[in-house]
């Protein structure tokens, strides 16, 4: 039983680091951006869960979309205000 409770407190942080992160997302990244109202199923759905290519490095982590992604536009403006240069 006291297993089946920590194991639901786990889930609980897990879910509340993703909302924070989806939230931090959509105010720092898509400010001005068609999804920047967006409810987190959306950009969960249109954002992250596409089909790309991750290649690591000791120095950096590279990812690789399709060219005919409907949201890259989108996706390298977010890239470019999260990781300034």
């Amino acid at each position: 039983m006291e297993s089946r409770i920590k194991e639901c407190q786990l889930r609980l942080w897990f879910s509340s680091f993703a909302y924070i992160m989806l939230e931090a997302l959509r105010r720092i990244g898509l400010t001005g951006s068609e999804l920047d109202d967006a409810i987190c199923e959306s950009l969960r759905l249109k954002l992250l869960k596409i089909g790309a290519r991750v290649k690591i490095s000791a120095r950096r982590i590279r990812i690789s979309m399709a060219s005919r992604h409907p949201f890259q536009a989108i996706w390298r403006l977010t890239q470019a205000r999260l990781i300034p240069d």
